[in-house]
Parts: C-alpha cells; structure tokens; sequence
C-alpha cells in the first residue's frame, strides 16, 4: 500500500518577481541546441501500478491528512484520492499548475520504486548541429569533446553532493541530475537542491512537473544495469528519496523556456527544497549525505577560470542513466542572445540526464563551489552549455533559503 502526504501546499510567501528580459528571437545558433530537458530521459508513465488506497487514519500506522491541508489542495483542483490513485497522470492545460506560486508535490510513498528510477529511455528529440551558424554576443569556438569519465565507487566518498532527480511528465518517468547545495539559513544542516529550471518546470509550453524527488548517491555501488535489475530500494537509494515540499525557477525560464533551441537557457536553474520520504531521523538532507556545496553568485569570469567540473547522470546512448561521470575543462562563453547573460560552455560527451547536474569551480573566495548546471548541448554530443548565475538566480535562491529559515 502506497500512502500519500503533501510535501508543500501553500502558495509562495513574499514573491520576489522581478522584470524579465525579452522574449528570445529566433536565431540560428537555437535550432543546433536541444535542452537535455527533453533531456531528460523519458519512460512509460502508466508502467507503475496505481496507488491502492488513500492516507490511512492514525493508529493504523498510517498518515492522517488535515482537512485544512485537504482543502488548500482541492483549492488547486487536487483530490487526494483521485491524485494518489492516478489523477497525476491528467496532463489537461486546466490542471497543469503554471505559476510561480502554485507549485503542489503531494508525496507518494514508495512510488519510486527501484524499477521506476532505472526506467528512462532517450527521447525522441533534436536538432540538426549542422544548422549552427554565426555568433551572438561573445561566443568562443566550439570546444573540442571531452570523453566523460566515470565517477570511481562509492559515489558518496567522490561526489557526496551529486545525485539524480526524479519526476514526472506528460511524455512519461523523466531523470535529470542535481546537487545538494549549502543553506545560509540553516548552517550545516541543508535541505537545498540545485538543479535545471527544465528539470521541475516545462516552460512556455506547459507547467510544473509532478512526483519530484532527489535520490543522493544513486546507484552508490556503480552496480550495472543487469545487477540494478534485482536490486533493492536501499542499495539503488542508500541514502533515501527526498521529496521537493517547495521549488522555485525564474521568471524568465517559466515565460520563455523551451524544449529545443535554448530559449530561456541563460535563466535555467531552480531551487528544491526537499524533506525526506521516510524518517530521516531528525536529519538535515546535507547532515544525511555529510556534505554540501556553497553557491558562488559571483564566480570568476571566463578568462579567469582554469577549469570546471560538470557532474551527472548521462542517460541518453551510450549511456545508459544508473552511473556517475564527470567532465573537466576550461570553460569557453556562449551567447544565444546579446541581450541575455553568457553562459559557460566546457568540452563533454555527456548526454541527455545530465540536465541539472552541478558544475563546481574554484569560488571566489578560493574553495570548491557550484557556480552553474548543465542546460544546453548538441544532440551530437561533445560539449554542453551551463547559465552564469547571477543576480536572477540568488534570488530565486534567497527565497527558498528564506522560505524555510530556521526550519
């Protein structure tokens, strides 16, 4: 029996909507750039079997759900027990929470299961590279590929903050990559998660994706595809699934995003906020992994910046979405729009998956810090597109930090 709790119902307090830039124009250098958003690799989403019964009242060791709790959701068009029982699945423009304040994840115990986080296949999504022409701002050359290597077992003792992110979408079970960040409102004991804007929110075209959970160290053992076929929940997720109980992206990714060409890509960060499936014990997500990184809101420029580290999940051939690579280089600039901030761009053969995935540099007070994600690449492979993050995006992460200060 799966029971069903919200993870977060009310909408936003304090909004901090600020202008956003001009729709993108449509130039040349979008139709040979393909967001690993649909990157996101996508499955079957009638695969799992549908939830048997609603929450449980207490003393049957279930979860009770307050009416209050109940009403603020039906407030949003959400019946528990038609959700829990598959209404997820209703994909209708109506139903399909769009904005920023409206982002609803009721927890589904256990509907992540083993089967549903290995379940991703490539989709059927891209763009011709040959249709690259002409630069806008300040782009570098393409930078030559460079073959991602594979993060050494256990992924916990190399990349403690790493792991995958789970949802759902209207083209099925979708996976990105996401990193466990610092919060300055709950010192060593964070609960934050950093990830693409396309991994929670569908864009222009659409609203919030649903079911979101982050699993810390995936796949810990580096065990094959063949050994995760009979794996247990605690080996795929030694360190449990964290359900997102609030998220927040840009302005400028929810009005302008899109699947293909990089619309909005300069703006393609979010911020989760998780709590733990199951009893964490009174655990931090950050006390729960041993670690988190700093957010770096004023990395060095390009010219100044020796090399970077993107982390990931590359779940489009050849691989295959249950292992850990990383890619190292100096990063380059790549402008889609003079008018929208450069974004970073690194040598790498990761593919679809690694959406979202952390890219750590030298901070600028000389440590280790996350200073963008992966958005953007080729659907050729060999190199991939990361936003510079600025002012937008300290905002948008100040009000999650802010949201749960002290909590």
């Amino acid at each position: 029996m799966r029971s069903i709790r919200p993870s977060f119902t009310a909408r936003r307090e304090g909004s901090t909507r600020r202008g956003t830039s001009p729709a993108l124009a449509a130039v040349a250098l979008a139709s040979a750039l393909v967001l690993t958003a649909t990157a996101c690799e996508s499955g079957d989403p009638t695969a799992d079997a549908e939830a048997s019964a609603s929450a449980t009242a207490e003393g049957d060791g279930g979860i009770t759900i307050p009416d209050d709790i109940k009403d603020q959701l039906r407030e949003h068009g959400i019946d528990l027990d038609k959700w829990q029982n598959g209404a997820w699945k209703n994909w209708d423009k109506d139903d399909w929470l769009r904005e920023a304040e409206d982002f609803i994840n009721p927890i589904i115990e256990d509907l992540w299961n083993p089967d549903r986080m290995r379940e991703a296949e490539e989709p059927d999504q891209g763009v011709d590279e040959g249709d690259l022409s002409g630069d806008q701002g300040v782009t570098d050359p393409t930078p030559a590929p460079v073959e991602a290597e594979a993060v050494p077992a256990k992924y916990h003792d190399n990349a403690p903050e790493a792991g995958k992110l789970l949802f759902d979408a209207p083209e099925g079970t979708m996976v990105c990559s996401a990193t466990v960040v610092e919060d300055p409102a709950n010192p060593g004991k964070s609960n934050l998660v950093w990830t693409a804007g396309h991994c929670v929110h569908a864009g222009k075209s659409g609203g919030w994706y649903r079911n979101i959970a982050f699993v810390p160290s995936y796949n810990d053992a580096a065990m094959s595809a063949a050994e995760l076929q009979s794996a247990t929940k605690e080996k795929v997720a030694p360190y449990g699934v964290w359900w997102a109980d609030w998220v927040q992206t840009s302005d400028q990714w929810i009005e302008q995003g899109g699947a293909t060409g990089g619309d909005g890509a300069a703006y393609d960060f979010a911020v989760l906020h998780v709590t733990p499936e199951e009893g964490s014990g009174g655990k931090s997500l950050e006390e729960t992994v041993g670690s988190a990184l700093p957010v770096d809101f004023a990395a060095p420029t390009v010219p100044d910046v020796d090399s970077m580290t993107a982390t990931g999940y590359p779940a489009a051939a050849p691989y295959d979405g249950q292992t850990l690579y990383q890619c190292q280089d100096k990063p380059g600039r790549l402008s889609i729009n003079a008018s929208d901030p450069t974004m970073y761009r690194i040598g790498c053969t990761m593919t679809g998956g690694s959406s979202g995935g952390g890219w750590v540099a030298t901070g600028s007070d000389g440590k280790p810090a996350l200073v963008s994600n992966t958005s953007i690449g080729p659907v050729s492979s060999g190199w991939l597109a990361g936003p510079r993050l600025g002012e937008e995006a300290k905002g948008v992460f100040d009000a999650v930090s802010g949201k749960f200060a002290g909590r």
